[in-house]
């Protein structure tokens, strides 16, 4: 076949899409593979209704279509000699180096998962010190050889999404640099090749390799040959190249299921997943765009029965995610040839996207609508559920890490009640103190030291200098911010229980603290907190978990006992308010311990409502700004 070894064989169900799309409809013509004229045989297959390339719009073949090469870092191509083009690639990857392998959707920085030497080369080079690696594995035979996996976790990895997998160790009998590549954890992030090139180059494998996207350290993934030369050169010792121009590079997608209940959790919704599309059917003929938050940016856009939703897109403090951001939301409304007349941002005044929202709608003088945070992630979880013609009022449970509320104050332990298009604040956590602004969200000991009485108990305080201390007691004693996010309760805890006071990576307390209750038993759980009250204290949690690490209670009960606590407090609010229907969202949701409690301690005539195409996180907050939009604050 004369397609023997080509990467980029593709038929009308298969090959790239929206990493390669310039405008819409899907032609040819609308996309990056225009640059690559038919040949005669191909262009005989795309004419043949009988053949299954009929019409395929990415039909290629190696006489025609997209080149492959080697090169070292300066940019020099390497000359096959006596072995085969991935033979070589092996080669170079048994011999220790990193290789950074240009994909249908951007770069991949790939080496050795047995190898604990280039293993730890990675890290340095890319700024990563403790961040956990994603493994790619040959073969399914390969990695169920290695790690005991379920039929969900099988069926995930062989869907036509392939994403990431985050599966448990506990099981694990292979040769992986476990602590090199996942420092800290008895889970790891598992995938199975997912294009042609991964495929070839796998064939020829024998070991698992680190699969991590090819960036820098908060910067997006990397799809230009020149971008990878000019950035990934201090990483890569050789780079695998093609000349297929990528216009939509994706990491990713990850996703883990709880261990009791199975409940599938996206932690980021990218390759594979998005952009997607749902039948809104909003009955409306307003052009809308939604820019979502900070953090865990996304897009979405409404320019007709349809609404686009785009893939992960980064965090927007870093520029280049920024460009990447404001060009998805500019290719949204140039691939759709739609422009705009509503435009949604989140209600904080300083976020990127809110600010680059007032930009376009100043440009174009469209109308700017600004979306509460919190209640657009209920927005999200509600419309992902078809709750908003639900005839019984549903709570919306929304725990996050941060969101402006509309007192002015940092909103994250929020309640909501949602009944006839009307979403209303019933309950959430007491105010604590908002220290040294995003600063708190990287540092865990700040919430702990929020959340302290004083005098200070020494083992909070030797978690600072003498300077700090005097500092942020001052800034306490001035501070009119506060705020009720349970996100950064999380961080408290895990800082009061030594487990990390300053994170190197988002999110690393809460997922060294799951970490260490994967297995749990309700029957030894008890509450921090009294239900019989009429507030949620977070003072009163952490007075309580110091009580019992002063009785000698371990960690891992002590942890075990917050996240019931939690998942009880969902439950009291429910039976005080008699709810029926509960439905969650938010970053805290992303801990499957804390749901896998929730589904046993809530009880079976509860209805809960999880997310099921989209995260928890904020990545689901364009589609609730579009929905809260349409359904309630119309």
């Amino acid at each position: 076949d004369r397609r023997y070894d080509y990467p980029f064989t593709t038929c009308v169900n298969c090959g790239p899409r929206w990493a390669i799309t310039r405008i819409f409809p899907f032609e040819r013509s609308h996309t990056s593979i225009d640059d690559f004229p038919m040949c005669n045989d191909c262009m005989e297959e795309y004419g043949n209704s009988k053949n299954r390339r009929f019409h395929s719009q990415t039909n290629t073949c190696p006489k025609c279509g997209i080149q492959l090469c080697v090169t070292d870092n300066s940019g020099v191509e390497i000359p096959l000699i006596k072995e085969g083009f991935f033979e070589m690639i092996v080669r170079f990857l048994e011999e220790g180096k990193i290789i950074g392998i240009k994909n249908t959707s951007g770069f991949l920085l790939c080496c050795n998962a047995q190898d604990k030497e280039v293993v730890k080369r990675l890290r340095e080079r890319k700024n990563r010190p403790r961040k956990p690696f994603a493994v790619l594995f040959p073969s399914e035979a390969h990695l169920v050889n290695e790690l005991p996996l379920n039929k969900n976790q099988r069926g995930s990895l062989q869907s036509t999404e392939r994403p990431i997998n985050i599966v448990s160790l506990r099981d694990y009998r292979g040769n992986i640099a476990i602590d090199e590549v996942a420092p800290g954890l008895n889970q790891i992030g598992v995938m199975l090749p997912y294009s042609g090139i991964l495929q070839l180059v796998s064939n020829k494998l024998k070991f698992p390799i680190v699969a991590t996207s090819g960036n820098i350290h908060g910067s997006p993934i990397i799809s230009g040959n020149k971008d990878a030369f000019e950035k990934l050169t201090g990483v890569a010792d050789y780079f695998v190249l093609h000349d297929l121009s990528i216009l939509h590079p994706q990491d990713d997608s990850v996703v883990k299921f709880c261990s009791k209940y199975n409940q599938e959790v996206i932690f980021r919704r990218a390759r594979g997943y998005a952009p997607n599309y749902i039948t809104a059917s909003l009955n409306s003929n307003q052009k809308i765009l939604a820019l979502g938050a900070h953090l865990k940016s996304s897009v979405a856009f409404y320019p007709n029965e349809f609404l686009y939703i785009s893939p992960y897109l980064g965090n927007l403090d870093n520029y280049d995610v920024y460009e990447r951001f404001t060009k998805t939301a500019d290719s949204f409304i140039g691939i759709f040839e739609q422009k705009p007349n509503v435009v949604l941002v989140d209600s904080h005044p300083t976020y990127q996207s809110t600010l680059y929202g007032k930009e376009l709608a100043e440009k174009y003088n469209l109308s700017l609508i600004k979306i509460q945070h919190h209640k657009a992630h209920f927005a999200a979880i509600l419309s992902e559920n078809d709750l908003f013609d639900q005839p019984e009022k549903v709570l919306g449970v929304v725990w996050d890490g941060t969101g402006y509320g509309e007192d002015g104050q940092i909103w994250g332990g929020e309640f909501f009640e949602y009944c006839s298009n009307k979403m209303e604040r019933i309950y959430h956590f007491e105010y604590f103190d908002w220290l040294a602004g995003d600063k708190m969200a990287k540092e865990p000991r700040l919430s702990l030291l929020a959340l302290a009485d004083a005098p200070l108990h020494s083992s909070i305080a030797e978690k600072f200098t003498e300077k700090e201390l005097t500092i942020y007691e001052s800034l306490k004693r001035q501070n009119k911010l506060k705020t009720a996010s349970v996100g950064r309760l999380l961080d408290a805890v895990a800082s009061l229980l030594n487990i990390c006071d300053i994170n190197t990576y988002e999110g690393e307390a809460a997922i060294l603290m799951e970490n260490l209750v994967l297995d749990y038993d309700l029957k030894s759980c008890k509450s921090y907190l009294n239900p019989t009250k009429n507030t949620i204290s977070p003072k009163e949690l952490i007075k309580n978990i110091f009580t019992d690490i002063a009785l000698g209670e371990s960690r891992e009960h002590i942890i075990t006992n917050f996240l019931f606590t939690l998942a009880n407090l969902i439950l009291e609010v429910a039976k005080n308010g008699e709810f029926e229907h509960i439905a969650l969202s938010g970053g805290v949701f992303q801990n499957t311990t804390l749901v896998d409690m929730i589904c046993e301690v809530l009880p079976s005539e509860i209805n809960l409502y999880f997310h099921k195409e989209l995260s928890p996180n904020d990545e689901n907050i364009p589609l609730g700004q579009i929905m809260y939009y349409m359904h309630i604050k119309n």
